[in-house]
Order: structure tokens, then C-alpha cells, then sequence
């Protein structure tokens, strides 16, 4: 096998030839090879074996690759294991993700010796857990909630209680404050709630998504691991312009070829699937997927414009809306989503850091690979928010159920004499005639 190396082609030998080959006999070939080869080393970075010479590059190319097919593989097995067990991975993924930035500024501001600190750092992260997934459970599972008088007790009164929890911590936090620890004990305070801000939020939000539909927690994950993996893969034959100097393997070649890979991708994995979000159904007694799917995963077609009707002969084309909302799922993934990465960078730059753990050989941390999904499980709670969601008729119909009887009649006078100024009750009432 030969390796191209500054300039210099290297020579593995073959089976049963030894490493001095005629080619570097002469003891002053000899020596310029060897000079060639150390400078070639220092430069690019060279893996040295009793056979021949490997470019490290090439090895973190296949530490990458077989890890990624990997968590790929891993990706899929979750997936098929549904929705309640994906919640607890990207709660065990939180919980990682909160370990292993707390421990580099428990190693950077050498905080070994601050009372208390690794304790209060958890116990504000079980409270603000408690805080957003008790949010969570009451909004989605509000029919378990109330059928269960422990669980309505603590629906009822939750946000006292998260209050409550957390005005605990801060006391405790104060009355661990010790003179000459001062600053770096409000330093720390101040490290732990905006770890909390960046990690637990995001991953309530993520909650959030895939409580909406699966495919909403599905397609965005997947675009960033295919902009991920084909910016690496441009990158590593065909980069040759540095990017951004926070990371300065990242290149332009990479960085468009991501883009319209994942566009690409964003459309192919968008036709219905995975689109139920999830409920409790009181009948069966346990959680289902299963609905009817709304005008969002219904083939529509779409009058093409003008240009792409004279190129094509189409007048129309047959999709599902949400391949248009794919794109720009999409799109965000491969422009803005590696700003979640250029961030993280800059914060590893700046306490001289190559990762933020050694969790994943090749990787890095868990957050070293979440960096960019974080900030893209918030694009899609805003995309959801402001695009897709409506009024839910299933949420306010448990609402109405949990009201006393005078309550629920006054609403249901209510809304009969609105229909009637509409002029809709009659046709209702011939309707079920």
C-alpha cells in the first residue's frame, strides 16, 4: 500500500520483505527519508507500525466510522423500543451531558475544596427536573393524573412544591458560604444554573417534540447526524478552506456538501410515519401512538410555478406538507445548527479543552455530539409553536371533564347558545337526525 505524505511516497512493505527496502539502502537516501518522514510527522500527523507508516487521520477516520454505524444502530434499536423509553435516554443523556460540564468547572476553578458544591449542583438538577417534567406529565397524561388521587394532589399543588424544592438548595447554599471561598462559590452557583438553562431546558424541550409526534423527534435528529457526518465526510476529501477559526478542521467544502446532503435527506425521511402524538387512553389503560393522521401527513398536491412547469411538464406535484417543513428542518440543520458546535468549541477553546469528556472513543463526550441537537430540539419547539400546533380538542375536552357538573353545564350553555347565534346547532341537530 503506498500513503502520499509531504510530498514523499511512502513505501509499506510487502509480505516477507523487510522495512529496508532498496529504496532507502543508501545510507544518505537513507537519511533523507528519514528527515522527509520526521517532518511529514510533525505536520500531519503520522501512526508508526513495524510495517509501514499510517496517517493518524486515517485512523480517526475509522475510530469515527465503525463508532458512528455504531450509535446509528444504537439510534434505531431506541427508536423501536417507543416513546417512554426514548424519554428516559435523553434523560440519561441530560443527566451525562450535566455531569460532564459541571466536572470541568469543578477542575478548572479547582473547586475541590468548596463545601457542598458537587451536592447542591445535583440537587438543583433534580429540581429543576422535577419542575419541567411534572410540567410535562400533567399537560400530555392529564386523564392518568386525575384518575390517581396521589398524582392530582401533586398536579394541584406542583409549582409550590418546585418552589419549595428549589428555595431549599438556596438556602443551603447560602448557609454554606465560607469567607475566603466566596467569589468562587458564587461562581460556581452561577456555572450550575446556566448549565441547568443550556442542558435540562433543551432537553425538555426534546421531551416536548416527541410528545407531539415522533417524526418531530426523529427527522431533526436525524438531519443533524446527516449534516454531521457528510460535513465530515466533504471535509476529510475535498476540504481545503478553513471555515471558522473556532474550529479550524471545520471547512467550507464540508459545510455546503452538508447542506444539501441533509436537505436531500430531510425530504427522503419525511413521508408519514411515527406521526401520532402520545396519550394515555383511560379505556385500554396504558399509552398509544395511534390516530388518526392529520392534513399534515395527507398527500395535497401543490400548482409548481411557471419555470418548473415548462422544464418538468408537471403542472402539479403530490406531496405531503410536511416534506415542505422537512426543508426548512433541514435547512436549519445544516446552516445554523453547526453554530451549536462553533459554540461549543469556543467554550472548550477557552478553558483549553480538547472535549468535553472521553465518553465516546473518537467523539469525545456526550456533549461533545449534542452540542448541535440542542440547539435544534429549540428550533423545532419554536417551529411547532409558531407553525404546526392549534388548539388541541382532546386537551380541552379533558379539561371540561376534570370541571365540577355546575361548571361543565354553564359551559355547555355556553357554547350551545354560541352555536345557535352561528347558526350551526340546527345543521348539527339534521345532521344527527
Amino acid at each position: 500500500m503506498l500513503f502520499l505524505c509531504d510530498s514523499l511516497l511512502i513505501h509499506c512493505p510487502q509480505e516477507g520483505q523487510s522495512a529496508g527496502s532498496p529504496m532507502v539502502q543508501h545510507p544518505k537516501s537513507r537519511e533523507r527519508f528519514n528527515v522527509l518522514l520526521n517532518n511529514a510527522s510533525a505536520r500531519h500527523g503520522v501512526v508508526e507500525t513495524d510495517k509501514c507508516v499510517f496517517p493518524l487521520r486515517w485512523k480517526n477516520w475509522w475510530v469515527r466510522g465503525i463508532l458512528t454505524l455504531a450509535m446509528i444502530s444504537f439510534f434505531f434499536l431506541i427508536i423501536y423500543l417507543g416513546p417512554m423509553v426514548l424519554m428516559m435516554i435523553v434523560l440519561c443523556v441530560q443527566i451525562k451531558c450535566f455531569h460532564e460540564i459541571i466536572t470541568i468547572g469543578y477542575s478548572v476553578y479547582h473547586s475541590y475544596h468548596l463545601p457542598w458544591f458537587r451536592t447542591l449542583s445535583w440537587y438543583f438538577l433534580l429540581c429543576v427536573n422535577y419542575f419541567f417534567y411534572g410540567e410535562t406529565v400533567t399537560d400530555y397524561f392529564f386523564t392518568l393524573v386525575q384518575r390517581e388521587e396521589p398524582l392530582r394532589i401533586l398536579s394541584k399543588y406542583h409549582r409550590f412544591i418546585s418552589f419549595a424544592l428549589y428555595l431549599t438548595g438556596f438556602c443551603m447554599f447560602v448557609l454554606s458560604l465560607v469567607k475566603k471561598h466566596y467569589r468562587l462559590q458564587f461562581y460556581m452557583f452561577g456555572w450550575t444554573h446556566v448549565t441547568l438553562l443550556i442542558v435540562v431546558t433543551q432537553s425538555h424541550l426534546i421531551i416536548h417534540n416527541l410528545f407531539e409526534g415522533m417524526i418531530w423527534f426523529i427527522v431533526p435528529i436525524s438531519c443533524v447526524i446527516c449534516n454531521d457526518i457528510m460535513a465530515y465526510m466533504f471535509g476529510f476529501f475535498f476540504g481545503r478552506t478553513p471555515l471558522i477559526k473556532l474550529s479550524p478542521k471545520k471547512t467550507w467544502e464540508g459545510f455546503i456538501g452538508g447542506f444539501f446532503s441533509t436537505v436531500v435527506f430531510g425530504i427522503l425521511v419525511s413521508y408519514r410515519y411515527f406521526v401520532c402524538p402520545v396519550e394515555f387512553n383511560n379505556d385500554s389503560n396504558s399509552f398509544q401512538v395511534d390516530c388518526e393522521p392529520p392534513e399534515l401527513f395527507q398527500l395535497q398536491d401543490y400548482a409548481l410555478p411557471s419555470v418548473l412547469e415548462s422544464l418538468t411538464g408537471w403542472p402539479t406535484v403530490r406531496l405531503y406538507p410536511f416534506q415542505i417543513h422537512s426543508i426548512a428542518l433541514s435547512a436549519f440543520a445544516s446552516i445554523m445548527g453547526p453554530f451549536g458546535g462553533f459554540f461549543a468549541s469556543g467554550f472548550k477553546r477557552a478553558f483549553k479543552i480538547k472535549d468535553f469528556a472521553n465518553t465516546i472513543p473518537g467523539h469525545g463526550g456526550i456533549m461533545d455530539r449534542f452540542d448541535c441537537q440542542y440547539l435544534m430540539a429549540t428550533f423545532v419547539n419554536v417551529y411547532i409553536a409558531s407553525f404546526i400546533r392549534g388548539p388541541n380538542p382532546s386537551k380541552v375536552i379533558q379539561q371540561l371533564l376534570a370541571l365540577r357538573p355546575d361548571q361543565q353545564l354553564h359551559i355547555f350553555n355556553s357554547l350551545k347558545a354560541h352555536l345557535t347565534e352561528k347558526g350551526l346547532l340546527p345543521a348539527l341537530e339534521e345532521a344527527a337526525a
